[in-house]
């Protein structure tokens, strides 16, 4: 249920022309909004999706090793997505990506956190088999309202080159 999520995203898409390849710089890093977590959304989000008792049952999630109710790592991870989607990945010549790297998730997210999210270019490199597309490898990041990273994705996406030559 992704209705359950309310995400504010960091910019109107007017604000931004289409990104391209050129246009990621390594070291670069977008804050791409934030997405508040509630007891009901976490349920009902692992009602549907993952369904174990530290996401369903705010009683069970009491006596397990987490203290309370927290969120499943799958609905942190589509929260970024969206994110990130709306942030970079709407307004981009974005092709795709091939899968991510690495996912971590560090620590829980209980009902009341609000997470916001950060996209940090690792590197960039044009396609040798693919002149026209461009590589970009990327950590995704979401922090809590204390700062604290509670997970983080490293993916690498494809995304459409310039055709007028501009860097």
């Amino acid at each position: 249920m992704l209705r359950s999520l309310r995400v504010t995203s960091c910019r109107a898409a007017e604000e931004t022309p289409i990104r391209y390849f050129e246009d990621f710089v390594e070291g670069q890093a977008l804050e791409l909004g934030s997405v508040g977590f509630t007891e009901q959304g976490i349920i009902d989000f692992a009602r549907e999706f993952d369904p174990q008792p530290m996401h369903t049952d705010p009683e069970a999630a009491r006596s397990s090793i987490y203290g309370g109710l927290i969120a499943s790592g799958w609905q942190t991870a589509t929260g970024y997505m969206r994110m990130l989607v709306d942030t970079v990945m709407r307004d981009s010549s974005s092709i795709g990506s091939p899968g991510i790297e690495n996912l971590r998730w560090l620590k829980p997210v209980r009902p009341g956190d609000t997470l916001r999210g950060r996209f940090t270019v690792l590197d960039t490199k044009p396609s040798r088999s693919r002149p026209d597309w461009g590589i970009v490898r990327s950590r995704g990041e979401m922090l809590n309202q204390q700062d604290e990273v509670v997970m983080q994705v490293e993916a690498v996406n494809f995304f459409g080159r310039r055709s007028d030559g501009r860097v």
